[in-house]
């Protein structure tokens, strides 16, 4: 029996510069070479909130303050089951740096965050996070 791999991370977000709406964060992964929402893997100890926070600030350089929770994401990730536990986060504020893991960080409008995504379960996390926004 494969253990799950539980992991948390976060749809981030920050009041579009331009005053209206939103802008969503987005990290590239070389090693996989996709677009997706900050997140990683649990370490022991460690509960599902403090990894969302701490994969924020390693990938994006930003600290935040967890929202509502969004959907958990299910998958098979090299052959064994992978839960995610995501929040919607609003970002406090930070510096981007690079790294070996998350080469490129940006900023973009929803519409053109859903489009960048490569996978359509990232784009189910977004578009949760945008009903929930447009309901408060």
């Amino acid at each position: 029996m494969n253990r799950v791999v539980r992991a948390a991370g976060c749809v981030l977000w920050r009041p579009a510069p331009s005053g209206r709406g939103i802008d969503i964060a987005l990290v590239h992964r070389p090693k996989y070479d996709d677009w997706s929402h900050p997140k990683g893997k649990l370490k022991r100890g460690e509960t599902p909130e403090e990894c969302a926070r701490r994969e924020v600030r390693e990938e994006t350089g930003h600290s935040c303050a967890l929202g509502p929770r969004l959907p958990m994401v299910r998958y098979l990730a090299n052959g064994r089951p992978k839960e995610v536990t995501y929040w919607s986060a609003l970002a406090l504020g930070g510096a981007f740096a690079p790294s070996k893991e998350v080469d490129r960080l940006v900023w973009l409008a929803p519409e053109r965050a859903r489009a960048r995504l490569t996978q359509p379960r990232d784009r189910e996390l977004l578009d949760a996070l945008l009903s929930h926004q447009s309901t408060h």
